[in-house]
């Protein structure tokens, strides 16, 4: 997970200070030489490190501060400020053309992930009402143009191509004219890979961008190199003036050095983060979220954005119908377990839950969880009647089930079980036909265990 080893260092310095009933200027300053140190260890550059620490200082051991009635949560919450500075202040999203025609230029070191990032952005365009299109222009790397039409045909966004040119401008200059004739309202453009070292390589990067005009400009780089990716962000900034950063292998990075160091650095904005190998694993960067993350505050508003991309809202409406009148049956008992799969990335959403740490759901995962896809398995093998009356469900059938699934009885009586034991919980959370308790919220019990009987008159 992003942040992690420097999220639990920070959490522990903080829960040094929580146990002080009074804190001291001497007490800052040594919680303050600890985060420099845990900075330092998450690869933050030492300039960085050195004013980030010394506007905290600045702040935190001033007397409104110290006597406050809880000084530890004060530091928190400037800690929590200047880390939400220091990544950027507020979510920058992507510019759009006025002209209803835009076009976004791909840039970056070689083994950065832009074919991917391209991909991915391209998805997230569609979700936002977008019509994107992509355009192959690195024409240096085999098989690149391959990589990117596979990765267009996976996501359903076509892809422009010239096997013949080897121009690369020429190829995006092209792209442009075709994306306009055909419709499309943005164009993804992949270059090659190339250090930012490389005179040549970098002149041609600068005559890409002056061929197609790009409205946006982002440079896509791998969280884990650290200090090598603001390095090559500094450079590339310098050559084409970029307009944000996108931040690669975030979930495989521990650190998160070169996201705390490049906004400083360069100026320029983190706009997404990519969290893994799947096509929809890029997310819109957050700094104040971010921040929060890494002091153990969790992050809600992403876990609750992210539950509603994953679930149906139809068919949640129409489920919460069904189990206000305890019509649940094991259709919709499958039907959820379909749901939850779909969210390839829960252990990434867990994490953002308050006091949840990385280590503790780290081996969760349902679309290769055996238990999940046996549940599956045994409702599939009922007939449909079955699944809508479960009562039904006698000795032979439960034989007959678990033949055709290639489970035991064991295991069908494990699931039937299971789907007991959740229609009672909801009926015990106030959810079945007589109670008008709302979802999720339990009844309060009645006190009065022995009530008097009233007097008669």
């Amino acid at each position: 997970m992003a942040f992690e080893s420097l999220s639990d260092k920070l959490q522990n310095v903080f829960k040094k200070l929580r146990g002080k009933g009074v804190i001291t200027e001497g007490d800052v300053n040594e919680a303050l030489r600890e985060v420099r140190l845990a900075l330092l260890e998450a690869d933050v550059s030492l300039e960085v490190v050195k004013k980030f620490v010394g506007r905290i200082r600045e702040q935190a051991t001033g007397q409104e501060v110290l006597e406050s009635l809880t000084p530890a949560q004060q530091i928190i919450k400037i800690v929590n400020q200047e880390l939400t500075e220091l990544m950027g202040g507020s979510v920058s999203k992507l510019t759009y053309s006025p002209t209803g025609f835009t076009v976004i230029l791909m840039a970056g070191l070689q083994g950065s992930g832009k074919t991917t990032t391209c991909g991915k952005l391209a998805l997230y365009l569609k979700k936002e009402g977008k019509k994107p299109m992509m355009a192959a222009c690195d024409v240096y790397r085999p098989a690149a143009i391959d990589q990117l039409e596979i990765v267009g045909e996976k996501i359903d966004v076509p892809v422009y191509s010239d096997r013949e040119c080897k121009e690369p401008e020429t190829i995006a200059a092209q792209a442009v004219r075709q994306a306009q004739k055909d419709g499309f309202d943005v164009l993804i453009v992949d270059t090659s890979g190339r250090l930012h070292v490389d005179e040549d390589l970098m002149e041609e990067i600068v005559r890409i961008r002056d061929a197609v005009h790009p409205t946006e400009i982002l440079l896509v780089v791998d969280a884990m190199t650290g200090q090598d990716a603001v390095n090559a962000a500094r450079a590339f900034n310098q050559r084409l003036e970029i307009n944000g950063v996108v931040m690669t292998k975030m979930d495989g990075d521990t650190r998160g050095g070169a996201a705390l160091s490049v906004r400083e650095v360069t100026g320029k904005p983190i706009k997404f983060l990519g969290m893994g190998e799947k096509s929809d694993a890029l997310e819109l960067f957050h700094p104040d979220r971010m921040a929060s993350r890494i002091l153990g505050m969790g992050d809600m508003l992403s876990l609750i954005e992210q539950a509603e991309q994953a679930f149906d809202k139809e068919k949640a409406e129409k489920l919460e119908k069904k189990m206000r009148k305890s019509e649940l049956d094991l259709a919709d008992f499958l039907d959820q377990i379909k749901q939850m799969r779909k969210m390839s990335n829960l252990n990434q959403m867990l994490k953002m839950i308050p006091g949840v740490k990385a280590r503790d759901v780290e081996d969760l995962d349902l679309q290769n969880n055996k238990e999940v896809a046996h549940m599956e398995a045994i409702i599939l093998s009922m007939t449909p009647q079955e699944r809508q009356k479960p009562e039904i469900i006698n000795g032979s059938r439960r034989k007959r089930i678990a033949a055709g699934c290639g489970l035991t009885v064991t295991d069908v009586n494990s699931l039937l079980k299971r789907f007991e034991d959740t229609k009672k919980m909801m009926k015990q959370y106030g959810l079945g036909p007589k109670s008008k308790a709302r979802p999720g919220i339990i009844p309060p019990k009645n006190k009065k265990k022995n009530p008097k009987k009233k007097k008669k008159h």
